[in-house]
């Protein structure tokens, strides 16, 4: 395998530096069917995902993150206009120990803090790889 070694990459129009490229993109992501038998649609750096019961959800990392400080954003597709739904990645929603540089832990709520199941679950992660 070759690398190449540069400070900036350019489209011909803007020109921009490659540590905007290599700290600012998501080096985990996932869009999992939910509900029934879990099924990831499509992924990166996700392993594989256990089913821990109604809404709640371990993704397991292909490749670690360097240390446990990353971010997590998270979404989940509501199956009406009415429904309240907060995919959770507080302090209750990372592993029961906090965030680790192996996994992230997704809980799905609704409205009334009850745990439920959704159809489109999607998430990404920014930090370091390991």
């Amino acid at each position: 395998m070759s690398t190449i070694v540069t400070s900036n990459v350019s489209d011909g129009t803007l020109s921009i530096p490659t540590t905007y490229v290599t700290n600012g993109s998501a080096k985990v992501w996932a869009n999992l069917n939910g509900t029934g038998t879990i099924a990831l649609r499509d992924s990166l750096n996700i392993s594989s995902v256990v089913d821990n019961g109604s809404g709640d959800y371990t993704h397991n990392f292909t490749n670690n993150m360097a240390d446990a400080n990353w971010s997590a954003v998270g979404s989940v597709q509501a199956s009406s206009a009415t429904s309240a739904l907060y995919f959770s990645n507080s302090q209750t929603g990372y592993n029961a120990s906090g965030p680790t540089v192996s996994s992230y832990r997704s809980y799905i709520v609704t409205g009334s803090f009850t745990a439920t199941d959704r159809d489109n679950v999607s998430f990404h992660l920014n930090g370091d790889l390991a």
